[in-house]
Parts: structure tokens; C-alpha cells; sequence
């Protein structure tokens, strides 16, 4: 029997990895770190440092694997990413093959919660042959920012919304709500918003030596933010980051 392990380790700090967490690393017989280019080696960096920290399991292998690259030039979005996912699948499948064979335990590191804006488990029941799944919860981003802020997420009996970046500025402000939390903005979202009455709270390389945290009216903030954004991803060659914005009526 095959078993694959989709453990999630927080946003970058690692003592933000859990108990759980490590024992399913040092239970593993191969854990997988993605390659993502060196424009973010960091964040395979991270993985490493995490393994040198926890794994005490001798017999535990790590091995590194090129990440496909989506085709950013397709048109139909929800299909590019659908082909993306059919091309990692295969090199997840490829990899564990040439290392494990059909069974044995696998783990994979996954950058927050597998649950949240996270593909690995959508990929995953794509595999051949299909393995049994573990998830292992991790802190997400959003834990993340709010503990940076040092924020409550909810107004009290309100709901919020989360979102994507290319969806809050295709659609605008979510009806229904005063708080959204948007992530995978690939670019800066909250500039395409009528700013009066809205807050925003900003945070970039969260939990990580290099993280960035801004907040404030985003009618005063925007253009700042935007600006201290592409300085970021000009030094590091590539940024993550989210942000909560909310209306005060």
C-alpha cells in the first residue's frame, strides 16, 4: 500500500510546525521537496531546514523534483490550471516510482494548510496508482496575518469573505459582507477598489526573516503598499503575500 502524506508547515516559520507535523515527517519513508526555479529557492530552502531540524528517522529519504511550470498563456484559466495539475500528477507519480516503488509512505510539505488555496489534494487523487491520502493540518497565512496584526478576523456575528486577488478585481466588493481576505493576488487587487471606508491589513513573507506587514486606511496605504510590494519581489525575485481589508459603515 501506497500512503501519501500532505503535511502542512505554516507560512515560513518553523516553529510554527506541530507536534503532528513532525511525527508524520519521521514516519515517512520518502519526503519530496519541490524545486520551483531559483527565483524561489527559498522556499525549497525552507523545506530543507524544516527535514534538518525534525527528521530523526536515519532511514527517511529526501529527494527534490522540478515543479511544472502552468502555461500562463492560456486563455481559459480553469483549463490551464486542470493541464497543470494532470503534469504535476505525472511527475509526483514518476518520482515516488523511481524512489519507492508501489508502496511505503511519502510526505509532502505543503506551504500553510492543505484545505486552503492549495492544489496537493486535488493533485493527489490524480496519482497512478491512487494512494491512500493523510492530511495533516498546518497554520494558514490568514492565522498568520492576523497574528502579525494582532487582529480578529470576524466582527462579532459577521461573516467574512476569502478570495482570490483576480476574483476581487473582476467582481469587485463581495456583496454580503465587510470583510474579505484575499490571497494568491498576483498583483495588487485592493488598488482597483473605491478606498473610502475601507481598511486594509497588509503582510508579506509571513513568518519568514524578510516579512513585511503594513496596514492602515487604504486610501492612504494603497499606493504604499503597491510600491513596497514590487520592491519586495525585485530583491527576492518572487513574493507571497495577503492581505484583509474591511468596511467600516
Amino acid at each position: 500500500m501506497l500512503t501519501l502524506s500532505l503535511i502542512g508547515i505554516g507560512c515560513g516559520d518553523p516553529e510554527q510546525l506541530t507536534r503532528a507535523a513532525t511525527r508524520a515527517i519521521n514516519a515517512a519513508d520518502l519526503i519530496l521537496i519541490p524545486r520551483k526555479g531559483t527565483a524561489k529557492s527559498d522556499l525549497a530552502d525552507l523545506r530543507r531546514t524544516i527535514c534538518a531540524g525534525v527528521l530523526t528517522n536515519k532511514t527517511t529519504r529526501i529527494v527534490e523534483f522540478d515543479l511544472p511550470v502552468r502555461d500562463a498563456t492560456e486563455a481559459d484559466y480553469r483549463k490551464g490550471v486542470d493541464e497543470w495539475h494532470d503534469a504535476v500528477a505525472a511527475t509526483w507519480s514518476q518520482t515516488i516510482a523511481s524512489h519507492l516503488g508501489g508502496a511505503g509512505k511519502v510526505a509532502l510539505l505543503i506551504w500553510g494548510d492543505p484545505s486552503l488555496y492549495d492544489s496537493s489534494l486535488r493533485i493527489a487523487r490524480r496519482l497512478n496508482p491512487l494512494p491512500t491520502i493523510e492530511v495533516v493540518p498546518g497554520i494558514t497565512s490568514i492565522q498568520a496575518l492576523c497574528a502579525a496584526h494582532a487582529l480578529p478576523l470576524n466582527d462579532i456575528g459577521e461573516p467574512f469573505l476569502v478570495t482570490t486577488g483576480r476574483r476581487l478585481r473582476e467582481g469587485g466588493w463581495p456583496a454580503g459582507v465587510d470583510t474579505v481576505v484575499v490571497m494568491l493576488d498576483g498583483g495588487t487587487a485592493f488598488q482597483s477598489l473605491d478606498p473610502a471606508g475601507l481598511h486594509i491589513w497588509w503582510g508579506a513573507y509571513l513568518g519568514m526573516p524578510d516579512q513585511i506587514l503594513m496596514s492602515g486606511a487604504l486610501a492612504d496605504m494603497g499606493a504604499r503598499i503597491a510600491a513596497a510590494r514590487q520592491d519586495a519581489r525585485e530583491r527576492h525575485g518572487w513574493i507571497m503575500d495577503s492581505y484583509i481589508i474591511k468596511r467600516r459603515r
